[in-house]
Order: structure tokens, then C-alpha cells, then sequence
């Protein structure tokens, strides 16, 4: 582990990981300030206020619009990596930030409900290419070894962005009605940093051999990165896959579909990537703070415990980072949906029982608690490095559009159809959650071979 490789990796994942995570929690503290803002500016407009209905879909909107960012931007990561590369992409993703934090700073100031929605569809972009990206490029930089390790480092700085939009909007920091707009803003100062540091690094080699056939640019990349002037294997290596694609252009998404050579790498990107979303992690956090409230803690101490679970999220993150070149991605993965079926199931029974029983809703927050861990030790960020794994160079970035549309519509559809589930099925619901983690597991153990310490050239003959 050079100080370059642990460099950049930390660089990319604090300025562009971080931001998802952050994007996600950043709406639910300051809720109620902003809809007085947006109810304050209809009236001054209109000359009367908006009614409970429109404002709760105004507001629904502004949250909302993130995932639908984000998926627009993931349909953009084959362009963008193609033609700018890995580095590349990364960094001028970073000037959509700073436009995003500009709209939503000067929001109120301008007194435009309409310049948050925006910025908040412009971060969901920024999320939505930098969440394929960035495990692209730590992918093809890192040696094998390191692979996982490297690769799990992003799931840290998620789980971090969610815990510091937690801190940050607690009462006594940012969480005051004054202090919202620069709250949301805050963004702009992990993205700044990434765009002035980013370049001092070279581009992935993979990309600049394979894709441009600049091998002096692709050595001098590999000299910088692993710290040695003996890389003549890696180079042998990268020139095999190169040759074995000679014959083949990049591959589109609908090339990639049609691929029978690669259709059990789609689907194993599909699965994973689908239920990762599916597993109902969104509806827990959108829930946990009613979880909390059902559970007898005081309305003022939520917040606090809610933290709690982010600083959990961020030691489960830990634990799988820094296991994975240990036990493997299958095991990871494997116990990690294991863990949040069986939670769900323990939510559904404690939740029935509940009314008998009331020291059974501390069993709910215990389950929380334990599917928040579980996700994030393996599903969070072992499906985005598997996804570099099982693919060669010409189908990565298909793969990566396949992998992100999926994940944010599936992120999309649970926000929508949660509250109705609930209403139909009652504590019911979380068994449909069950269902999906374990059978994903099943999937991973019958079907998805183990990658660590494997060249993509060994990987794919063992698919072949």
C-alpha cells in the first residue's frame, strides 16, 4: 500500500462518496425549516400560503428529485469514462457540485423554492456518476491484493457523509432555521478539495494502455501508483486482456444484454445491485426515527440516538474494509444479507408482538441496528467492486450503467411504494424485505465464484 494509492483513495472517496451519503441524510434534519421557507415564499408571491397537500408534495419533490438525479447521471458514466477516463470524470463531476452548492445557498436569499429542487437534482447527478466511477477507477489502479480493501474504502466515507449530515444537524450546529441553506451547501468544500488535488494524480493505467494505447502513460502511472520500477508483469497482464479485445470495440449497454458470453456476469450485477435496493435499507433509515419514537425515546433525545446508528454504520463499514482481503467478497456479502433477512423478520415479530409485550420494541431497535450493520459490512460496497471484478475493460462501463440505473431505480421505487406496503401489509411488510436478502444471498453462494486475489483475466475464464 503506497502512500499515492492510499492517497487518492482517500481524496476521491472524501470528495465525491461522501457527498452521497451526506445528499441522503442532509433533508431530513432541517424538514420543517424548509417547508416554512417554501410555504413563506408562496404566500409572498401569491398572497396566500400552500396547503398541507401541495407543500408535503412540494417537499416530497425536493427529496424525491435526488434519486431521479442520480440515475440520469449513471446512464451518463459510459460517456463520461470514455471520453474524459476515470480521473477525468471525477474531477470535472466536481464542478456540478459547486453549481449545486450555489443554488442552494442562495436560495432563500433570491427567496427561489425552485433554485433548492434544482441543486438537489444537481447533487443527485454528481451521486449518480461519481457512485460508478469511483469504484471503476479505485478498481483498476489498486494491485489485486488490494483490490477489496481499496474498492470498500468509499462504503467508510458514505457511512461518514450520513453521520456528519446527522452532527451537523443537530440543534446546537447548523440544525436553526438561519443556518439551513448553508447547511445543504456544505457540499462545496469536499468537492473544491477534490477538484484542486485530483490532478496531481495519474489517470487509471488500465484505461490509458487498454483503451488509449499509451503505454508509456499507462508505466509511468503503474511507477507512480504501486512505487516500484519493476511493473513489466502488470504491464504483460494489462497488454493479454488488451489482445483478448482487439477484435472488440467498447460494448453498449443493449451489446452487453445480448452477450451470452457475459450473461451470468449481467446477472449477477443485477442481482446484487437490485437487491442491495430492494433489501429495504431506505425504508429503515426513512423510518428509524418512528422506530425510535414507537420505542418510548424521548422526541428530544431521537436525533442523538439516530446519530448512534450513524457512528454504528461507520465501525460495521470499518470491519468490512478491512476483512474482505481476509475472508473474501462472498462471505461478506453472503452474511451481510443473511443478517439484515433475519433482522427483518425480527422487526416483523416484534412489531406483532409489541402490543403484548412492550420490552419487544428495544428488540426493534436492536434489529435496526443489525440490518443498518449488516448492510453496510458487505452489501453496501461489495456490489459496486464486484462490478469492476467480473467484467474485462470493454464491458466495465456497460456494466456500471446496467448496475446504477438499477440501484437508483430500485432506491427510488422503495421511497414511493414503502408508505403504501405499510399501509396494506402492516408489520407484515418486512418479511417481503426478508425474502429478498436471503434469496440474493442463495444467489451469491450458488452462483458468484470468490475474486479475491484474482487478475480480470482469471476471473472471467472462471466464468468462461
Amino acid at each position: 500500500l503506497t502512500f499515492p494509492l492510499l492517497s487518492v483513495t482517500l481524496l476521491v472517496s472524501f470528495g465525491s462518496s461522501m457527498l452521497y451519503g451526506y445528499n441522503l441524510a442532509v433533508v431530513n434534519s432541517p424538514a420543517e425549516h424548509i417547508k416554512a421557507f417554501y410555504n413563506a415564499t408562496w404566500s409572498q408571491r401569491y398572497g396566500h400560503g400552500l396547503a398541507p397537500g401541495p407543500l408535503t408534495l412540494l417537499y416530497a419533490l425536493t427529496v424525491s428529485i435526488f434519486a431521479l438525479g442520480g440515475l440520469m447521471g449513471s446512464l451518463l458514466v459510459g460517456v463520461l469514462v470514455e471520453r474524459y477516463g476515470r480521473n477525468g470524470a471525477l474531477s470535472r463531476s466536481a464542478l456540478l457540485v459547486l453549481l449545486a452548492g450555489g443554488f442552494m445557498g442562495f436560495s432563500r436569499e433570491l427567496g427561489s423554492p425552485e433554485m433548492v429542487i434544482i441543486g438537489r437534482s444537481i447533487t443527485g447527478l454528481h451521486s449518480g456518476i461519481c457512485l460508478s466511477v469511483v469504484p471503476l477507477y479505485l478498481g483498476e489502479i489498486a494491485p489485486k491484493n488490494l483490490r477489496g480493501f481499496l474498492g470498500l474504502m468509499p462504503t467508510i466515507f458514505i457511512c461518514l457523509g450520513v453521520f456528519s449530515a446527522q452532527v451537523l444537524g443537530l440543534p446546537e450546529l447548523l440544525g436553526k432555521d438561519r443556518f439551513w441553506p448553508l447547511f445543504l451547501s456544505v457540499v462545496v468544500v469536499p468537492a473544491s478539495l477534490q477538484l484542486l488535488l485530483l490532478h496531481c494524480f495519474p489517470e487509471s493505467p488500465r484505461y490509458l494502455l487498454i483503451e488509449r494505447n499509451d503505454i508509456c502513460g499507462a508505466t509511468k502511472a503503474l511507477h507512480r501508483f504501486l512505487g516500484t520500477p519493476n511493473v513489466q508483469d502488470v504491464i504483460e497482464e494489462m497488454k493479454e486482456e488488451q489482445r483478448s479485445l482487439s477484435s472488440i470495440e467498447m460494448v453498449s449497454v443493449w451489446q452487453l444484454l445480448r452477450d451470452r458470453a457475459v450473461r451470468w456476469q449481467t446477472l449477477s450485477v443485477v442481482v446484487v445491485n437490485a437487491g442491495m435496493q430492494l433489501s429495504g435499507i431506505d425504508a429503515i433509515w426513512f423510518y428509524t426515527n418512528t422506530i425510535f419514537e414507537n420505542a418510548g425515546i424521548p422526541v428530544s433525545q431521537i436525533p442523538y440516538t439516530t446519530m448512534g446508528t450513524g457512528a454504528i454504520e461507520i465501525v460495521a463499514g470499518l470491519i468490512g474494509c478491512f476483512t474482505i482481503e481476509r475472508v473474501g467478497r462472498r462471505p461478506l456479502i453472503i452474511t451481510g444479507f443473511c443478517a439484515m433477512g433475519v433482522c427483518s423478520a425480527g422487526i416483523t415479530i416484534s412489531l406483532l408482538l409489541q402490543a403484548a409485550l412492550p420490552w419487544m420494541r428495544y428488540v426493534s431497535i436492536a434489529c435496526v441496528v443489525g440490518i443498518i450493520a449488516g448492510f453496510c459490512m458487505g452489501p453496501a460496497g461489495v456490489p459496486f467492486l464486484m462490478t469492476a471484478e467480473l467484467f474485462m475493460q470493454s464491458h466495465r462501463p456497460a456494466a456500471y450503467i446496467v448496475g446504477g440505473s438499477l440501484n437508483w431505480l430500485c432506491n427510488f421505487t422503495i421511497g414511493f411504494i414503502f408508505p403504501f406496503l405499510q399501509m396494506s401489509a402492516g408489520a407484515f411488510c418486512y418479511l417481503v424485505f426478508c425474502g429478498v436478502c436471503l434469496l440474493v444471498a442463495l444467489y451469491v453462494y450458488l452462483i458468484i465464484p470468490e475474486t479475491k486475489n484474482k487478475t480480470f483475466m482469471e476471473i472471467s475464464h472462471i466464468f468462461a
